[in-house]
């Protein structure tokens, strides 16, 4: 037997439990992971609650998590890749993360960096692939200048770092006591809230090139009155201001497959190019706890699970 987070219906952070299951058996194709790690995003949440049954219908019981990192257990039939001990990043397509064994299919693993922390590996996928995304769909150049909402979240403190690596100028919209950690990664802090679009003006008066909003609420229409073109918009949050104004909400024309992806932000991890800040690490137990502060909106970086 092995633990896992489950839940039997739609609802608040109550109806999460911690189960006792079956040890997972490894198909063609696919590897057994024990779990040393697996972050935890907002968008679980919103599929939990049911908010976004349309997109991602759910049958119960039903697990819960994408981000992983861990330890081979077992390699099924077909598999060359991995071997038992190796330690791999990755992601759950299942929505079952969040448990002390996964089955993984190999094309969703990649190898681990040894000076990558777990927390940071089983935290990277959703928010780095997301992050990733968002800065190429909005085709950032040298010497641009784009706006980064809620700049020092899980997706926004990684954007704002790869939007600087494209040669971007950064505008990180952000809570005052997240300045000082924006100004050391070369990011213009600005504070979000009322009066933003003067503050936002006054930090960049050449004007914006692009927008990445990775918060929701009124982000796109500030956007659009700050002169952005449409098609350098993105959010990944506001899909009903997306809808009525045609900006983007996907990662673009330059997308590759998830564990490619992962594989490039893990060596820039490892090589001291990239920052992954970790927030809070909680036990698989107190899984409820973990979405309690996450659903606060107020976390600097990511939130983990450690089975």
């Amino acid at each position: 037997m092995t633990r896992a987070v489950r839940y039997d219906e739609f609802g608040g952070i109550e109806v999460l439990r911690v189960d006792e299951i079956d040890r997972p058996v490894p198909d063609e194709g696919q590897v057994l992971v024990q779990v040393r790690a697996a972050g935890i995003n907002p968008g679980e949440a919103a599929i939990r609650t049911g908010a976004m049954a349309d997109i991602f219908p759910s049958t119960f019981p039903s697990g819960q998590g994408s981000d992983l990192a861990g330890v081979v257990a077992e390699a099924g039939a077909g598999v060359d890749r991995f071997s038992v001990g190796d330690e791999v990043i990755g992601f759950s397509e299942k929505r079952a993360a969040q448990a002390e064994l996964v089955l993984v299919d190999v094309d969703n693993l990649t190898p681990k960096p040894r000076n990558v922390s777990w927390a940071v590996a089983g935290g990277l996928y959703v928010a780095g692939v997301t992050a990733w995304g968002a800065v190429h769909s909005v085709q950032l150049d040298k010497g641009d200048t784009v706006v980064v909402s809620a700049a020092a979240g899980g997706v926004g403190s990684l954007a704002v770092q790869l939007a600087r690596r494209a040669g971007a100028t950064v505008i990180g919209l952000a809570s005052q006591h997240n300045h000082e950690w924006l100004q050391s990664h070369g990011v213009i802090p600005v504070v979000y809230g009322d009066g933003v679009i003067d503050r936002i003006t006054a930090a960049a008066p050449g004007g914006i090139d692009a927008f990445i909003d990775t918060h929701g609420g009124g982000y796109v229409e500030l956007a659009l009155a700050l002169g952005v073109a449409v098609e350098r918009i993105d959010t990944i949050a506001d899909f009903a201001a997306a809808a009525k104004y045609g900006v983007k909400t996907e990662p673009g024309t330059n997308a590759r497959p998830g564990a490619e992806v992962l594989a490039e932000l893990a060596a820039l991890i490892a090589e001291g190019h990239l920052e992954v800040p970790i927030a809070n690490v909680y036990p698989l137990t107190q899984v409820r706890q973990a979405y309690t502060e996450l659903e606060r909106r107020h976390t600097h970086g990511k939130i983990v699970l450690e089975p």
